[in-house]
């Protein structure tokens, strides 16, 4: 029986109730489809900052490298400094262990009513890949004289070749696996030299596969069209910033940030890749059981498709459509479903290998 080693850090707010609600999911596939996953929780993030000084201890990095995977809440409190929790854990983790492609599924779910009136579950079925170690979100930059009349403040972008290169190859293999489309969503009509280098190597990466359809889509196109036309969409591949805006956008046209899930992935699988939701701590609603664990619970479907648990991993998809189609919502969908509930549901409805 194969065996995988987890790391679970909570985080912050509703961290503490969703991943929770998703191991007992994860713990249910498991015994279904027959592997076996072992845990090692870990109280970081902001909590452990206001008593630590920081949001993991010094040696957390090397404890998360003997791990198979993480899986993680979200970090954040109003008490501490909101620029913190990318700085001191998020980005962290993420350039330390490579994960350089953020993966976020936007599909609208069977049983839920999204925002597009005239769209239905088959037009809103695509993936949006950011690039998650370099461009926008190095912190590369100073402020200088903050409160002098000459201050100033710099911020420079960073884009390798080899950082484009391997996330448009990760995005052209990926639409392969989907509906052989790519579209490189830039702003190089105005960046004209960090996103026109971007295209430039996007573009001979896409010519290395003729059977994939290529399309570049200036960002503010891109956002109309993820509302007016979410069906043209396949595999979006985007900068780092570009796509944390476009990717909220994606989990808001699905119905609710609280069903988006997402991977920042090591491909290779030397590293640990890390899983989490899209949305935040939420510390207003933490405590009250009301939170959607979807996006957590799906995040962990994500984790067990990247250890080659495929078959765990769709059987605990489906079994988010069938609850959502049963009625099982919590608030934010109109429902009255609680936390536990929702993962009650998920559970009860997985599918069993014959």
């Amino acid at each position: 029986m194969k065996k995988y080693n987890i790391a679970i850090v909570n985080g912050d707010g509703i961290g503490n109730e969703i991943v929770p609600a998703s191991w007992s999911v994860l713990e249910a596939a498991a015994a279904a489809y027959q592997f076996e996953l072992q845990s090692t929780s870990f109280p970081w993030g902001a909590g452990y900052y206001k008593e630590h000084g920081d949001f993991m201890p010094a040696d957390g990095l090397e404890t998360l490298a003997q791990f198979d995977a993480i899986l993680f809440g979200a970090v954040g409190l109003p008490e501490v400094n909101d620029t913190l929790p990318f700085k001191l854990y998020t980005a962290k983790v993420r350039t330390h262990f490579q994960q350089y492609v953020n993966y976020r599924p936007v599909k609208l779910l069977p049983g839920v009513e999204g925002p597009l009136r005239h769209k239905q579950v088959e037009d809103i079925d695509f993936v949006v890949l950011r690039e998650n170690t370099e461009g926008e979100f190095v912190q590369n930059g100073k402020v200088f004289y903050p409160e002098e009349p000459h201050g100033l403040a710099t911020e420079t972008n960073v884009f390798t070749r080899a950082g484009i290169e391997r996330v448009a190859h990760y995005a052209f293999q990926l639409a392969r696996k989907r509906r052989n489309h790519v579209t490189n969503v830039t702003k190089s009509n105005t960046m004209i030299n960090t996103l026109a280098y971007w295209d430039h190597v996007m573009e001979q990466v896409a010519a290395q596969y003729p059977d994939v359809e290529y399309r570049k889509m200036y960002v503010d196109a891109a956002s109309a069209n993820f509302v007016l036309r979410p069906e043209i969409f396949d595999v979006v591949i985007t900068t780092n910033m570009i796509g944390d805006i476009l990717s909220d956008l994606g989990g808001a046209i699905m119905g609710s940030l609280g069903l988006g899930p997402s991977g920042n992935l090591r491909p290779e699988k030397d590293q640990p890749s890390m899983f989490e939701p899209i949305h935040g701590s939420a510390p207003d609603i933490a405590g009250q059981g009301i939170a959607n664990p979807i996006g957590q619970i799906w995040s962990g479907a994500l984790m067990l498709e990247h250890l080659g648990e495929e078959e765990a991993a769709a059987a605990i998809v489906g079994a988010i459509e069938r609850s959502l189609q049963e009625g099982i919502k919590t608030k934010d969908l109109g429902g009255s479903a609680s936390t536990g509930d929702v993962a009650d549901a998920v559970i009860a409805n997985l599918s069993v290998p014959a």
